[in-house]
């Protein structure tokens, strides 16, 4: 008998606990295994599979690349590395950012949904921003189960918010109740013709930048071409449809949703201004050294000169220090809390 036993969780802030409050609740005999995307500084390691272990249930490791997959065990994305699901192993690589992150949700939930279709069971929990949405729609199309923390019962509601949006979910709960839903949903069975072969050759490729064993196709491979540049490595982004959502790739491999895109950019001009800042810093520095130099060997009217343009530098300085005082790293939840517009589940077609 077929059934759902390939799960997939993604998480980030205030999704540590709520990883907890699930595996803690699993039976020692679970008959799938699980795959977790948490957020995490590259130089942090161990942290979570230890934590697991802990609680004497289900075995938890960091994933390895190309080790088999074994039901019953939780395998966890090591920091800085991206975690792939293949037909029987699993792929562990250090594939380009997306989202602006590597581990990522999106990758994970993507690769699962291409190699095991409706066995697949993907969660999103706690976690600021949007990463997961896309891969929990392809979760959807491949005929997956989906389930979503309540948002209010999320520390940090923002990842549940823009999956209710997005994607049709099957279960909206608070994380206490998924674990007694996993075992529910885990031991009905499957239908035979359930577990088809994804040909979508654009999902395959981008399975392939995260696997990242070799370089991208030269140019951009799919998707329409746009005037916006990525902000990991200044490359043409294209614009990938699904459904109602767009999503950006560059031809090197980064991905981003609206929001992670938004949100770098705006990074971007901040990090940019800080650098003017310090640039004009070091011209004033200069233009009042020569100036100094100037005055020192009697030649009052060009060290004066100095002295303006160091006290003109300083003005242009102080006036970028106010933008900086003033700018804001925008982001979509940011502007739809300014527009006191709620989020609201929305229907989708499948």
């Amino acid at each position: 008998m077929q059934t759902r036993n390939i799960i997939v969780i993604g998480a980030s802030a205030g999704g540590f606990e709520a990883i907890k409050t699930i595996t803690s609740g699993l039976p020692p005999d679970f008959p799938a295994a699980i795959f977790i995307v948490w957020h995490i500084s590259a130089d942090v390691t161990g942290v979570l599979p230890r934590i697991i272990n802990k609680q004497k249930r289900l075995p938890a490791i960091n994933a390895v690349d190309k080790e088999p997959v074994k039901l019953g065990h939780i395998y966890v994305a090591p920091p800085d590395r991206h975690l792939i699901l293949e037909r029987g192993c699993m792929r562990v690589t250090r594939g380009p950012k997306e989202n602006r992150f590597r581990p990522a949700v999106d990758p994970l939930f993507r690769s699962a949904a291409y190699a095991y279709g409706s066995r697949v069971i993907g969660i999103i929990l706690s976690g600021a921003l949007d990463d997961g949405t896309a891969g929990l729609w392809s979760v959807k199309q491949r005929g997956g189960l989906t389930i979503v923390q309540t948002p209010e019962d999320a520390e940090v509601p923002s990842m549940p918010q823009h999956a209710i949006q997005e994607v049709a979910v099957d279960h909206v709960v608070p994380v206490s109740d998924i674990a007694g839903l996993l075992v529910k949903l885990t031991a009905e069975p499957l239908p035979d013709h359930s577990d088809e072969k994804d040909n979508n050759e654009a999902v395959r490729k981008e399975i392939e930048i995260a696997v990242h064993e070799k370089l991208p196709e030269a140019g951009i491979i799919f998707g329409d071409l746009t005037a916006f540049s990525c902000p990991e490595c200044h490359g043409v982004l294209a614009a990938l449809h699904e459904g109602g959502r767009l999503r950006y790739r560059c031809h090197t491999g980064h991905a981003f949703s609206e929001s992670s895109l938004l949100s770098a950019i705006t990074e971007d001009i901040e990090n940019n201004l800080w650098n003017t800042t310090r640039g004009l810093e070091e011209s004033v520095n200069l233009l009042n050294h020569m100036g100094d130099h100037f005055a020192e060997i009697n030649q009052p009217a060009l060290a004066a000169m100095y002295f303006k343009k160091a006290k003109d530098a300083t003005g242009f300085n102080e006036q970028i220090r106010t933008m900086l005082q003033e700018m804001e790293t925008l982001n979509a939840d940011l502007i739809k809390r300014e527009t006191a517009t709620p989020f609201k589940r929305q229907l989708h077609p499948k």
